[in-house]
């Protein structure tokens, strides 16, 4: 993990997991997000710094149609 906390890969974690169980591809929900094709591909990515925002979790929530909370753990890490 290149700079990123493990509060923030969780995060990343979960939201990997939601789009490949949506068969979604990375370009795909980064186009729902209004971001760069590679964008998903570079908070996915273990070598990148790159991570999502809160206002990018509220998207996500929207997307997925659940709650920003469901990207958290239910424990501090």
């Amino acid at each position: 993990m290149a700079g990123v906390t493990p509060i923030e890969q969780y995060v990343i974690d979960k939201v990997r997991k939601m789009r490949q169980e949506a068969n979604m591809s990375q370009a795909s929900l980064a186009a729902l997000l209004d971001q760069s094709e590679g964008f998903i591909g570079d908070i996915e990515s273990t070598t990148r710094n790159a991570k999502y925002s809160i206002r990018h979790l509220n998207e996500l929530a929207k997307i997925f149609k659940c709650s920003p909370r469901d990207f958290l753990p239910d424990k501090a890490i």
